[in-house]
């Protein structure tokens, strides 16, 4: 399976694609987590990205498209993807196309208020990079990561007025990929979220099924 989840930043892509890949046996390339990672480890990438990633931008399409590449040329052969931040523009789409063809669309329906809510109360682990809500799924002791100690931190692309600009850039330059897609009529797979407390599970699966009815995986 060749397969795009889209959603706005705070849909919840990471904790779908880390669910699927468990599921169907694929490879989940994040490119914003490539990223992050670059910036933390202060190589080339991570300079060249810093700024954007820290204001909420979009990296630039040469970037972005040598490191997919990178990352593509590393599948077994056979063997499955599903692609989360990218592509983010038209012009990426079309060059994605020219790479590889894509047998689905998976879209994350996420209300404005749940996101910023959601990503605003998020706090990381620097050492391990699990992922807690200071909200709704709390860490055992206060500023520390249940499973290593860690110490939790919130992103700087995090705060409030970084996510709206985020949400913004996401309406303006990657909404118009749906109705790309659906003129090149790949099948989309659409699940709404309508609660901020609304747990993945039930949606995952249906996922599943909707994709085993497709017969692509």
């Amino acid at each position: 399976m060749k397969a795009i989840i889209f959603g706005a930043p705070g849909a919840g892509k990471g904790t779908y694609s880390s669910r699927l890949q468990n599921q169907l046996g694929v490879d989940v390339i994040a490119m914003g987590d490539i990223f992050r990672e670059s910036v933390k480890q202060n190589s080339e990438l991570g300079k060249k990205v810093k700024s954007y990633v820290e204001q909420g931008a979009l990296v630039p399409d040469n970037v972005v498209v040598d490191v997919l590449k990178d990352r593509l040329s590393k599948i077994p052969a056979g063997k499955g993807f599903l692609l989360d931040g990218f592509p983010r523009t038209i012009e990426q789409a079309n060059t994605l196309e020219g790479i590889v063809k894509i047998d689905v669309i998976l879209q994350l329906d996420v209300p404005d208020e749940i996101i910023i809510e959601r990503l605003s109360t998020r706090r990381i682990c620097r050492d391990c990079s699990a992922v807690y809500n200071i909200r709704f799924l709390k860490p055992k002791v206060e500023g520390k990561c249940d499973k290593c100690g860690g110490e939790l931190y919130q992103r700087p692309d995090d705060n409030i007025e970084v996510i709206k600009n985020r949400l913004q850039v996401y309406k303006t330059q990657t909404e118009p990929l749906i109705e790309y897609y659906k003129q090149k009529n790949v099948p989309f797979i659409v699940s709404v979220t309508k609660s901020l407390d609304s747990p993945p599970e039930p949606m995952v699966a249906k996922m599943l099924d909707d994709i085993k009815k497709m017969g692509i995986c």
